[in-house]
């Protein structure tokens, strides 16, 4: 059964092309789509972050992972399935980042630490509220600690170290 999905919004970002790492310092712009108002973005400003729902538009079809592969294709890490991983060929090529929200401005989201790209499209904003958040302590295996490392740096601390 086909499921038809219409954009709430497009990216505006300063990266063109997806990169693994240093989203620190990552600002964009939601804007959202001609068919809803500023209303829709009411009383979002209240709230210190938004998790964003997006496509990984530039994902490529024939590099759509499936099954299990290396996380980055590193081999120092275990195979594992598309689905104990984040990455961007997965099979809808749904992305989702809880990102900071600085401001509201008209149909405007600005928000930091979108790791999206210029033009990515929005499939919907939701707030973050605390009973969302997980209720018990987080586990995850040793290699997604590596993979993440650096993810969140800015790049200039990167440039610095």
């Amino acid at each position: 059964m086909p499921i038809v999905v219409e954009p709430v919004g497009y990216v505006h970002a300063s990266r063109p092309h997806a990169e693994d790492d240093f989203w620190g310092s990552e600002e964009a712009r939601i804007e959202l789509a001609p068919s809803l108002s500023a209303e829709a973005l009411q009383g979002l400003a209240e709230f210190s972050h938004a998790e964003i729902l997006f496509v990984f538009h530039q994902a490529q079809e024939s590099k759509i992972v499936s099954g299990a592969r290396h996380p980055r294709n590193n081999p120092d890490w275990p195979p594992v399935g598309i689905f104990a991983q984040r990455g961007k060929n997965r099979p809808n090529r749904i992305g989702s980042t809880i990102c900071r929200v600085l401001r509201v401005h008209g149909t405007a989201l600005v928000v930091a630490e979108l790791d999206a790209i210029d033009g990515t499209p929005v499939l919907d904003i939701k707030p973050v509220m605390q009973e969302f958040l997980p209720r018990h302590t987080v586990r995850q295996p040793s290699w997604s600690h590596e993979l993440m490392a650096e993810y969140w740096l800015t790049k200039q601390r990167a440039d610095d170290a």
